[in-house]
C-alpha cells in the first residue's frame, strides 16, 4: 500500500507543485520579462518560489495520489477482494494513515522552519527585480515612459541602423510645468559600459523649453528657449544593473517569522492596542471632549471675570446672540478650530490602533496557517481515499476532475476565510479554520460511506430509489395509509432492538 501510494504522490506533488509554479509566475510575468536579469537571479527566484509553493501543492497532492491509489484498486478489485477476506477498510488505510502522520509532522515543521526562510528571500529577491530598471525596448506608434522623468514618441524604426526616426522627447525632470519638447529627425540610444547611465545621440533636431521660473513680476509674459542643432548628445542617469536589496528589511514581517516569533509580537503588539485604547477611551471620556474643566481666558482672568460653575440651566442661543458680531465671529472661529483639532487627533489615535490592529490580523493568520496545513493534508486524505474506494476508477481521469473540483471548494473557502481575517471582519482563528470546518465533515461522511459500502455514487441506486417513489406516488390513498403504517411499525421494532442493547433499567427504556 505505502509503495503503491508514494509512487503516485511524488509524481502529483511535482505536477501540482508546477502548477502552482506557473500561476504564481504568471501573476508576476510584468516583473520579470525584459528585465535582463543574470540565470543565477532567476534560478534562486525559483527555487524559493519552489519552497514557498508547497503548502499549495501539497494537499493537493495528497488528494489526488490517494484517490488514484484507492481507484486503482477497486478497479483491479483488489479492494473487494480485501473486504471479502475479512479486512475492513480501516485496516487497509492503517499504514497509509501512518505514513500521512508523517507528512503532516513534516508539514508543520516544513511551514514553521523552512518556509519563513524561503518567503524572506523569494520577496526580497522579488523587490531587487521590481527596483531594475527594464531593457529599453521603444515601442513604434505609442508613448514609452521607460526612462525616469522622460516620454518618448517614434513614429518609426530603421532596423539597420537600430536608429529611432521622427522622435519626439518630453523631459519632464524640472516638474510639468517646465517641461521641455525636444524633436529629432533620428535618435540613437546606447548605454555606458558600466550600465549606469543611458546616452542619448540626437541628429538634426529641434529643442523649445520655457522658463518660466524666471518670469518677471508684473507681467503675464512667460519667457522661452528654442535651440535648433545638428547634433547632440544626453547623459541620462539610468542604472540597469541588478542591485540586490538587504533581506533584512523584510525581518519583521509576518512571512519571515517563526511561531515563536508569531507569539511574542503578537502579545506585544496586542498589549500595545489594548492601552493605547484605554488610555485614550480615558482621554475622551474624562479629561479632553466630554468632561473638559472650564479654563478662563486671559481677558476674564485680568479682569476678574472667571464666570462660576452653576447648576441653572443656561440657554446657549440667547448667550450667544447677546454677544457682538466680533464676539460672534470669535466665538465660531474658536468653535471650529477645536473642532478640527479633536478631529485630528481622533484620527491620529485611530490611524494607530487600526495599524496595531492590522498587524495583529497578519500575524494571526501566519500563526494559524502554520497549523492548518498540517490539518489540511490529514483532511483530504481521509476525503481522497474512501472516495477512490466507492469511485473505484483509477487513473488520471476521474480522480483528476474530482480532485480539482474539491480543491477548487477548499481555495474559495479558504481565501475568503484569510480575507475575512486580514480585514479584522472576522476573528482570525474563524477565517483561517473554516476550511477546515467545512471539509471535516466531508471527510467523516465519505469515510463512513465508504467503510460501510454504501452505494452513494452508483447510478442504479438512485434509479431504484426514484422508482420506489413514483410507485408510491402512484398508489391509492388506503395503500398509502398502510405503507406509512408499515413503515412506522418496522421503525418502532427498529427502535425497541436498539434499546434493548442499552444498559438501561425497564421504566427508563
Amino acid at each position: 500500500m505505502i509503495k503503491s501510494f508514494l509512487g503516485l504522490f511524488f509524481v502529483t506533488f511535482f505536477i501540482c507543485l508546477f502548477i502552482v509554479i506557473m500561476q504564481f509566475l504568471w501573476m508576476h510575468v510584468n516583473d520579470l520579462v525584459g528585465k535582463g536579469l543574470p540565470m543565477k537571479v532567476l534560478m534562486q527566484f525559483f527555487f524559493y518560489a519552489s519552497l514557498s509553493m508547497v503548502p499549495m501543492a501539497l494537499p493537493l497532492a495528497i488528494l489526488l495520489a490517494s484517490l488514484m491509489t484507492f481507484g486503482n484498486l477497486g478497479e483491479r478489485l483488489e479492494l473487494l477482494a480485501m473486504k471479502s477476506a475479512g479486512i475492513s477498510l480501516f485496516r487497509i488505510m492503517r499504514s497509509l494513515i501512518v505514513a500521512i502522520s508523517f507528512v503532516v509532522v513534516g508539514a508543520f515543521f516544513f511551514s514553521n522552519n523552512v518556509i519563513p526562510v524561503a518567503q524572506k528571500k523569494m520577496w526580497a529577491l522579488m523587490f531587487s527585480i521590481r527596483q531594475t530598471s527594464p531593457e529599453l525596448d521603444v515601442p513604434v506608434g505609442e508613448f514609452y515612459s521607460g526612462i525616469h522623468g522622460m516620454n518618448l514618441y517614434v513614429r518609426s524604426k530603421n532596423h539597420k541602423t537600430q536608429a529611432l526616426e521622427n522622435v519626439m522627447i518630453y523631459d519632464f525632470t524640472q516638474g510639468f510645468n517646465n517641461a521641455s519638447v525636444t524633436t529629432a529627425d533620428s535618435v540613437h540610444i546606447k548605454l555606458t559600459e558600466d550600465k549606469r547611465n543611458l546616452v542619448l545621440q540626437i541628429h538634426g533636431g529641434e529643442q523649445f523649453e520655457n522658463l518660466k521660473k524666471q518670469q518677471f513680476t508684473g507681467t503675464s509674459n512667460v519667457p522661452y528657449r528654442r535651440e535648433t542643432f545638428k547634433e547632440k548628445e544626453i547623459l541620462i542617469d539610468f542604472d540597469s544593473n541588478f542591485q540586490e536589496i538587504d533581506e533584512s528589511v523584510l525581518e519583521d514581517q509576518h512571512v519571515s517569522k517563526n511561531i515563536v516569533r508569531l507569539t511574542h509580537d503578537i502579545d506585544s503588539v496586542s498589549n500595545r492596542c489594548d492601552s493605547l485604547r484605554k488610555s485614550f477611551n480615558k482621554r475622551i471620556t474624562t479629561d479632553e471632549y466630554f468632561n473638559k474643566a472650564y479654563e478662563p481666558t486671559e481677558r476674564e482672568t485680568a479682569h476678574n471675570e472667571v464666570l462660576k460653575p452653576t447648576t441653572e440651566a443656561v440657554n446657549c442661543d440667547s448667550v450667544f446672540l447677546a454677544c457682538s458680531q466680533q464676539e460672534m465671529e470669535a466665538i465660531c472661529k474658536a468653535a471650529k478650530q477645536r473642532e478640527q483639532n479633536v478631529k485630528a487627533d481622533l484620527m491620529f489615535h485611530r490611524i494607530n490602533i487600526d495599524d496595531g490592529e492590522d498587524f495583529c490580523a497578519r500575524h494571526n493568520i501566519e500563526w494559524h496557517q502554520k497549523f492548518t496545513l498540517s490539518l489540511a493534508c490529514l483532511i483530504f486524505f481521509f476525503i481522497g481515499a474512501p472516495l477512490g474506494a466507492i469511485i473505484g476508477k483509477g487513473g488520471l481521469g476521474m480522480p483528476a476532475v474530482i480532485s480539482i473540483i474539491l480543491f477548487l471548494v477548499y481555495y474559495v473557502i479558504n481565501t475568503t476565510g484569510v480575507k475575512m481575517a486580514r480585514e479584522v471582519l472576522w476573528p482570525a482563528w474563524q477565517g483561517m479554520w473554516l476550511s477546515s470546518f467545512v471539509l471535516a465533515p466531508i471527510g467523516i461522511f465519505f469515510t463512513y460511506k465508504a467503510a460501510t459500502d454504501s452505494a452513494i455514487f452508483k447510478s442504479d441506486a438512485y434509479k431504484l430509489w426514484f422508482k420506489q417513489i413514483l410507485v408510491w406516488i402512484k398508489l391509492p390513498t388506503n395503500e398509502k395509509k398502510e405503507s406509512v403504517v408499515r413503515l412506522a411499525k418496522k421503525a418502532g421494532i427498529q427502535a425497541k432492538r436498539w434499546l434493548s442493547k442499552l444498559p438501561f433499567t425497564k421504566k427508563e427504556k
